[in-house]
Order: structure tokens, then C-alpha cells, then sequence
């Protein structure tokens, strides 16, 4: 089928859509409040509904007022319950599945709900709204063409007592419509094995054969993968392999420190990078502009969002805030309310609004992945920028990395202490140590201050990792692939402890 038809014919079935964005993008307050009067309809019948007295509430400050910010520990009882086959406790529908959470290298699993309605107004909505984006920003798109090279989890579903579990996107591979599937590689069987090391070979043996128009995946696992394949085809770039690759779908962690390490194996100027924001507790944000690596958030997915302020989260003061009552560049800890039945559930990310006219964000770390032992306040976001400074100052380049701090001993000062991985490693670790040090006290003032004449702080420590330190480290915690992500930052040395140990 020639490309103008296939184009028009997404388009035509996508336009439809345009419309309900558009409403949310012109009112956006409206449509939380009528989506979140649903959710309460919807549930009130349910234990929680009746726990509560959902039907009696009729406004947003008695919803704040009657029900608990909570954790996912202050709902571990009810998922139990629900995981053993009981229904209509914080959802009327029966839950079948439960993503088990992959966002940690814990090991303490979650299992998160995911309702026949996420999967259908959320996961699976959030999927053609991207298409739907990418494809009114580029008319001449040839990605209906070939297939899109998707790049999941690993492992298969468990079922137990008639529920099922499972990686989320085993979930989403297990429900996929029959389109998707068809226009998608590799095919479910090696998408959904449970070694990563024979899985990886899989992929690369069956979509190197395939008409790769677009890739979609955690850009470090990608990596991975993209490497490997060129590897095993002897290719220099991917477009040897698949000429008519034209896009990457990327999200879960910071694409930042991967950019240039993706030019180089992807060396087109018109090539597209799009963002999403999605985990097992469903899917945020997308980006809907090219170039432009902001993300929309999207309002109408049954998702009902309030925000605490991270200046004081977790402290007496901690205040929780309507999407109404947000600012601009203040970092906020995301609280969801969903047609899964979780309720103001703290998801565990922060984020900041860039523009609230729309409303769109960059995520900026986890609640736990921070540095503050001495009140310097050290995110995701300060690490990668400053990282990012100091490899361009001296011409290195980063595979992966991690950061905890040096506690203060008698009179000793405290410090940070990194561990990182170098694909180019600085010809002078002082400089990039020095360069580092800099950056972050540019991008962070409660780090300047603690740094300044060391009143706090001493120069940062760094380790140069070895090669494939940060791989065998997940590997060893059965962590390979999916979602599954090297902490960044931490207030303990738990894990620079143990890679520290593996270093030797």
C-alpha cells in the first residue's frame, strides 16, 4: 500500500482523537475534576468506597480531606487480599493482573493492579496517542511501513490463585491487540523469555531480517541491544542494518547521558527521539513535539494527579496540592489516584513543570534516589547535568554510574562518593573529578554552600568502574532487562558497598 494512503488512512483514524486532547488542553482543571467524580462514582460501592463514604463527596477538598495520601505498603493488605482472587475492594471490576514492580534493585517486590480500564483508557490509549502525536508532527512518516522493534521485559506471567503477575510489559505483550502485534518485533514468544542473555541473541537473529521503521525501549537496555546487533551484523550504523529506521520511543530512565552514544550508531540528522513517561502504575506523559523534550501530561487516561512539594515531603510541614495550584521549575513528588483502584497513591517520582499552559514536565528523579545526609539536596537531574558538563569539558563519555555519601567520621567531613563507569574514560580523573565538583555546585546552591571552603562538604571521590561492572552486578540480582535500573543516588552506601566489593 503506497505511503500517502497508509498515512491518511492512521491519520483519518487518529484525527477523533485530536478533539478530546484539545479539550484537555483548553480545560484542563475541568477535566481532572469530572475524571476524578468519576473514579469516585465508579468505586463507591467498593470497600474503599464505602470505608471512606465516596458517594457523599462532592468536592476535591473533601476527597483531600477524608482520604489518606498513602504508600505502597498502606495498601500491601488489600493487593494481597485482591492478588487471592477477591473482588471489589478498592475497584469494582476484578483485577486479573499485577505488574510486578521492576523500578527497583530491591529486593522486595510490588505488585501493582492493573484494571481491564488501565489497560484499555491508559497503557493501551497512551500507545496510539504517541502514534497519534508522532504522526501529525510528520506527515511524510514511513513507520507504518515496517515494524517497530520493541524491547520489554523479560520473564513470563504467573498465575496464582486465578490472578495473574508478571513484568508490566509481559502484561501489555499478553493483551496486545492483534494489530500491534503484527506490526511489532520480535514476536511474543522470544519477547517473553526469561534469560536476558539468550533473549538478547533472539532478538537480534530475528529483527535484523525484519524492516525496522522504529525502536521503543529503556534507552540503557536498548543500548545493549543495538550494540549487539551491530556487532553481530559487522554494520557500522544502524541504517546499514534497517535504512529506513526513522524514530526511537524512549523512556524510564534519563536519555540525557545516552544521547551521544545514540548519534554515534545513529548518525542522521532528521533522525527523532520521542519521550514517554510511563510505569506499572500506569502511563503520564508523552512528548508531542519534535525536538523538544518536554512532556505533556496527559489528563484523561483515568489518571487523577495532586503533587507534594519535595521542600516538605516526608516532613511535618508536608503539604499536598491540586494540578491547579502548581508552579513553574519546583520539583514535586507525582500522587496518582487511578482507575486501578489506587488511591492518592505516592508513585515515588518527582517531577517539574516546565509550562502549565499546557501542563507539561520533566521527571527529575525518585523520592528515594537523593542525596541529602547533609542537607544539600542532590537529584537525578543535578547528577546528569552536571555528569553530562564534566564529560564534555574532558572528552569522555559515561556507561553508567552511582553515588552515595561518605558520613562524617570524628572530625572528618562528609563527601560524595561515585562509582563510574566509562565507555571513553578522562585522560585526567582529577580534572573530571574537579570538572564534576564544579558543575554541581553551578546547578545546585544547598551544594555550593555545603561545598564552599569544605564547610560541610570535601571534594568528591570517585571510582573508575570496570567494564561491565554495573551488568554483572544486576545480573547477579536476577535484574537484567526491562525496566530494571542502576540507583543513581542514594542516602546509604548500600549499593556502592557492594559494587565497591565487585570492583576489585
Amino acid at each position: 500500500m503506497p505511503i500517502p494512503i497508509v498515512n491518511s488512512l492512521a491519520s483519518w483514524f487518529l484525527k477523533k482523537r485530536f478533539h478530546q486532547i484539545e479539550l484537555f488542553l483548553k480545560y484542563p482543571i475541568d477535566v481532572q475534576n469530572e475524571l476524578l467524580e468519576h473514579l469516585l462514582h465508579t468505586a463507591k460501592n467498593t470497600e474503599i468506597g464505602k470505608q471512606y463514604d465516596f458517594a457523599s463527596i462532592a468536592t476535591y477538598r473533601e476527597f483531600a480531606d477524608r482520604i489518606p495520601v498513602t504508600s505502597y505498603e498502606d495498601n500491601q493488605e488489600r493487593i494481597e487480599r485482591a492478588r487471592r482472587g477477591e473482588t471489589n475492594i478498592f475497584w469494582p471490576t476484578p483485577i486479573k493482573w499485577f505488574a510486578k514492580s521492576s523500578g527497583t534493585t530491591s529486593a522486595k517486590s510490588k505488585f501493582i493492579p492493573v484494571s481491564s480500564d488501565s489497560l484499555e483508557h491508559c497503557h493501551y490509549a497512551a500507545s496510539k496517542d504517541l502514534l497519534c502525536m508522532y504522526l501529525n508532527n510528520n506527515p511524510d512518516a514511513n513507520l507504518f511501513l515496517g515494524k517497530s522493534l520493541r524491547l520489554g521485559g523479560s520473564k513470563k506471567l504467573y498465575t496464582e490463585s486465578g490472578t495473574v503477575f508478571g513484568d508490566l510489559s509481559a502484561i501489555l505483550i499478553d493483551n496486545m491487540p492483534f494489530w500491534a502485534e503484527y506490526s511489532s518485533t520480535p514476536n511474543n514468544e522470544v519477547s517473553l523469555m526469561a534469560d536476558w542473555e539468550v533473549k538478547m541473541q533472539a532478538i537480534v537473529e530475528q529483527t535484523t531480517q525484519e524492516n525496522v521503521t522504529s525502536l521503543a525501549g529503556v534507552p540503557s537496555w536498548m543500548l545493549v541491544l543495538l550494540n549487539n546487533v551491530l556487532e553481530t551484523t559487522g554494520k557500522g550504523n544502524l541504517f546499514e542494518v534497517w535504512p529506513n529506521l526513522e524514530v526511537y520511543f524512549h523512556g524510564g530512565v534519563n536519555f540525557d547521558p545516552y544521547i551521544e552514544q545514540y548519534n554515534a550508531i545513529l548518525p542522521k540528522e532528521n533522525f527523532r527521539y520521542y519521550e514517554i513517561y510511563n510505569a506499572s502504575e500506569g502511563f503520564f506523559a508523552i512528548q508531542d513535539r519534535n525536538a523538544n523534550k518536554e512532556l505533556l501530561l496527559m489528563l484523561d487516561y483515568g489518571i487523577f494527579y495532586e503533587f507534594i512539594p519535595m521542600d516538605t515531603y516526608g516532613s511535618p510541614l508536608e503539604t499536598i496540592i491540586a494540578l491547579s495550584e502548581v508552579k513553574l521549575n519546583k520539583n514535586y513528588a507525582i500522587v496518582i489516584t487511578t482507575n486501578a483502584g489506587l488511591w492518592r497513591y505516592k508513585i515515588g517520582d518527582t517531577v517539574r513543570f516546565t509550562s502549565i499552559s499546557p501542563f507539561r514536565i520533566k521527571v527529575t528523579g525518585r523520592t528515594k534516589h537523593h542525596i541529602n545526609v547533609f542537607g544539600e539536596e542532590l537529584i537525578i537531574e543535578n547528577a546528569e547535568t552536571a555528569l553530562k558538563e564534566a564529560s564534555k569539558h574532558t572528552q569522555c563519555e559515561i556507561v553508567d554510574y552511582t553515588a552515595a555519601p561518605i558520613f562524617m567520621q570524628a572530625r572528618e567531613k562528609g563527601a560524595h562518593e561515585w562509582m563510574i563507569e566509562f565507555k571513553v574514560p578522562p585522560k585526567d580523573l582529577a580534572l573530571f573529578t574537579k570538572c564534576l565538583d564544579k558543575a554541581l555546585m553551578d546547578v545546585n546552591s544547598d551544594y555550593e554552600a555545603k561545598r564552599f571552603n569544605n564547610t560541610t562538604l570535601n571534594t568528591p571521590k570517585i571510582h573508575i568502574a570496570r567494564q561491565k561492572l554495573f551488568y554483572d552486578w544486576l545480573k547477579a540480582k536476577d535484574k537484567l532487562g526491562g525496566q530494571h535500573k542502576v540507583p543513581r543516588l542514594s542516602n546509604t552506601r548500600d549499593f556502592i558497598e557492594e559494587l565497591l566489593h565487585l570492583n576489585k
